[in-house]
């Protein structure tokens, strides 16, 4: 059953939807029955990633593509999978669109070639980086930077848990039940302060994919019962 707290909730845009990640995340709250934006620079970039996502769904549910601002402005909830590098610059560009929403964050501070070392902005993360720019008008959380591409193109038994981290309660509870629609099992990691564990975490995790030959290493919690 549907969580409550999801109720105003139809439309999730993801801005960077045309990486993997934000594909993968597509795919898995299409498939939950939500509207999807794609968002690009470009809208012929952003259609062309939407329909690559559509082809996986064969048929079921809603994808379409936009330029970043309308998919930001239409979106019920806002999703931004861009590389650390474009992090800055989207969200001032992002920002006035993004009053009184929601942003999950899924960017991690990788810098290359060093991708295997955990790196934090002065901000302390990338999450506490957003808040930083976005202001208190919006609700930052962060979430999903732990899981690979490959896992959210797995059904439902995915080796993989979510923590999800930011300031407000009821927007990290909003989260989880995301992340829940999605066929994934979330976790309350608290304060967006927290998200420089979470972030910091993929880093290792690329290090152990490139060490034991792997693609998809994740983690799980263990020791708390499912609910």
């Amino acid at each position: 059953m549907k969580d409550p707290i999801l109720d105003n909730i139809k439309t999730i845009s993801i801005i960077g939807g045309t990486g993997k990640e934000g594909k993968g995340l597509a795919y898995r709250w299409a498939k939950a029955g939500y509207q999807i934006i794609i968002g690009s620079r470009s809208n012929e970039k952003a259609e062309t990633a939407a329909a690559a996502v559509r082809e996986l769904l064969d048929g079921v549910g809603v994808v379409v593509g936009k330029e970043n601002a309308a998919a930001a402005q239409e979106g019920d909830i806002v999703v931004l999978t861009v590389p650390f590098a474009a992090h800055v610059s989207m969200l001032e560009y992002l920002k006035p669109y993004l009053q009184g929403k929601t942003l999950i964050d899924v960017t991690v501070p990788l810098v290359p070639p060093k991708v295997t070392r955990v790196q934090m902005p002065p901000a302390g993360s990338a999450g506490l980086e957003a808040q930083q720019v976005l202001g208190e008008g919006v609700a930052v959380v962060t979430a999903f930077q732990n899981i690979s591409y490959e896992n959210l193109l797995e059904g439902e038994d995915v080796d993989c848990d979510i923590l999800v981290c930011g300031s407000s309660k009821e927007a990290r509870e909003t989260v989880l039940a995301l992340v829940k629609e999605a066929g994934l099992i979330g976790w309350d990691a608290g304060p967006l302060e927290n998200s420089v564990v979470v972030e910091g975490l993929t880093s290792i995790l690329i290090g152990i994919n490139k060490r034991y030959g792997v693609t998809s290493s994740g983690i799980r919690i263990t020791g708390v019962p499912l609910k």
